[in-house]
């Protein structure tokens, strides 16, 4: 068995559908699954820069895929035809907080009806056993409190970003009341996780991409909110959670669909300027500098997830503390200058390394 199976081969040989395959996480989910043997198929935009993980893993030469945006519904549900997947992860999104004050229409077009055109290609492809829609940590209501957020809390947002994470949420559970509730059909769920990191990611306005930036170049590292909390998790811990979920899904059927929380454990609880610190630790050069302005646009300073669930209904936990969170992350970008021409094996075994963990 393969040293980064933790599913005793349960996707070897499966069809599997991604969309967002060029992103981040979805490039990530694409490596492990190609690894494990699945038969993967991507539908995304193309990558954003020539440093993203899909471009420097090469992995639109190991998988099939599809160039495609979201919101097209016939050319998404035709590749589903086309593909005829058993497990369709639905990852494609607008992700960033601050990107939604700037575009606000396309962000709510890409997360709302992209996930309404992502649940009617499921919905007309028979083949489909199992659909995830992965969201994120913010969808829900948040009202800072110091306790985590569980499955059944309110979702809301006050900032475009969010508020439509809600509403992909509450469109997934709509889904699942009105077309996937009876015996026979596809068996969905949601998945929410906290601030994903590792490397790889090399989007504009996240903390740990501009700390890169900015040590790699004559500028400071600017800081906005260094005193905001957020649940920071590297990118396997959730990938490793979508996986055993889709597994679950498979095997157990209905009585796992709903709302599934990833995230670290209730008693790793860091703020941006401790990212940073810790960060420093691996790049020492880095400087740093705080945003005086007082003209920021609003960004939640406490967000923290309950994520007893999934520890208790799946047997998922996440296993890696703050400090080696943070050192996976920073080695995942050295390992990008340390292995220019084959990244795609760097990757691989870095989650040999997390799953040896297990």
């Amino acid at each position: 068995m393969k040293k980064t199976d933790l599913f005793d081969n349960f996707f070897r040989g499966k069809k599997i559908l991604i969309t967002g395959h060029t992103g981040f996480k979805g490039s990530w989910l694409s490596i492990w699954l190609n690894d494990l043997g699945a038969k993967v198929y991507g539908y995304a935009l193309e990558p954003a820069t020539s440093k993203d993980n899909f471009v420097t893993a090469q992995l639109a030469s190991k998988i099939y895929h599809r160039i495609g945006d979201i919101r097209d519904k016939d050319s998404l549900s035709g590749f589903f035809e086309e593909v005829k997947p058993d497990i369709a992860l639905h990852l494609a999104a607008q992700p960033l907080v601050l990107y939604s004050y700037n575009e606000p229409h396309y962000n709510f077009e890409t997360n709302v009806m992209g996930t309404v055109n992502f649940f009617e290609a499921v919905r007309r492809c028979s083949s489909v056993k199992v659909a995830i829609n992965v969201t994120t940590d913010k969808c829900y209501q948040n009202k800072e409190w110091l306790i985590g957020y569980h499955e059944n809390d309110a979702m809301g947002g006050d900032d475009p970003y969010s508020a439509s994470k809600g509403c992909s949420e509450l469109i997934t559970h709509a889904y699942q009341c009105s077309f996937f509730s009876a015996e026979g059909s596809t068996t969905i769920a949601s998945a929410r996780a906290g601030n994903v990191i590792g490397g790889g990611d090399w989007a504009e306005n996240r903390i740990i991409p501009d700390a890169i930036r900015a040590n790699q170049s004559e500028f400071a590292l600017v800081l906005r909110n260094p005193d905001s909390i957020r649940p920071w998790q590297f990118v396997l811990e959730p990938l490793y959670g979508y996986l055993l979920l889709a597994k679950k899904l498979w095997v157990e059927g209905k009585s796992f669909s709903g709302g599934w929380n990833f995230g670290p454990s209730s008693t790793e609880i860091h703020t941006v300027a401790q990212v940073i610190n810790e960060v420093k630790k691996l790049l020492p050069s880095l400087r740093i500098q705080i945003d005086p302005s007082d003209q920021k646009l609003h960004e939640a300073a406490l967000l923290k997830l309950d994520v007893t669930k999934a520890m208790t209904e799946l047997l998922w936990l996440p296993k890696l503390d703050f400090e080696q969170t943070i050192y996976y992350t920073i080695k995942g970008y050295l390992d990008e200058q340390k292995y220019p021409t084959n990244l795609y094996e760097a990757r691989v075994k870095q989650i040999e390394t997390y799953c040896s963990i297990h």
